[in-house]
């Protein structure tokens, strides 16, 4: 899939510019910051990262003493990952194929890494974020809203980038995740006046 290479060439150009672009995200996003919390109070077992860039969100994770990894597709996010984290684990890997066993995480966070998934990809990456989440384990992703999708030839720091963002629908994402095997415990607007609004979302896989 083209989109795939695509994605991780962008990230590995930009790796250090976006680093330095989300170093005070959380800071600046108290409702992030909570929804962090919240997976990091549910989970009584490891948490896997999904898109975890330079892993200030895993980081974050093993701050508030959750047993938390990251996967990313780009090997330059995931090599700055280590060097800024040393003794977290991080590692290579896609959603669409997370080579992680069955039922083996309490926790999944995607947050904003879904949005360069395409739609046709989508039920992809979701069966495997219920394939390899516990029973009673939580999903967290966080995403822009929005329709439509978007070419960014330009990135952090000015630096080229071939990366499709796709906004979505509350509705349609929540209907995907129910598709998947999930039940939708909450969703949260975040920023309802921007231009481009932000939401989390939880589930559970269902029994």
């Amino acid at each position: 899939m083209s989109w795939l290479a695509d994605t991780a060439t962008s990230y590995d150009t930009v790796a250090e510019s976006y680093a330095d672009f989300v170093a005070d995200a959380l800071e600046k996003q108290p409702y992030m910051r909570s929804a962090l919390s919240l997976l990091a109070e549910d989970a009584d077992g490891p948490v896997v990262d999904v898109g975890c860039g330079p892993g200030h969100f895993t980081a974050y994770l093993h701050s508030l003493g959750v047993e938390a990894f990251g996967v990313d597709l780009s090997p330059g996010m995931v090599d700055l990952a280590r060097r800024s984290h040393p003794g977290l684990r991080f590692e290579v890997g896609s959603m669409t194929d997370l080579a992680l066993p069955d039922a083996s995480v309490a926790g999944v966070l995607a947050f904003w890494s879904l949005i360069h998934v395409p739609e046709d990809d989508v039920p992809s990456a979701l069966a495997h974020f219920r394939r390899v989440l516990r029973p009673g384990g939580l999903l967290v992703i966080g995403y822009h809203v929005g329709a439509g999708t978007r070419l960014k030839t330009q990135g952090y720091g000015g630096h080229p980038m071939r990366v499709h963002v796709h906004l979505r629908q509350p509705w349609w994402l929540a209907g995907r995740v129910r598709k998947a095997g999930f039940t939708v415990e909450a969703e949260w607007l975040l920023r309802p006046e921007a231009e481009v609004p932000q939401a989390i979302l939880f589930a559970r896989p269902s029994s």
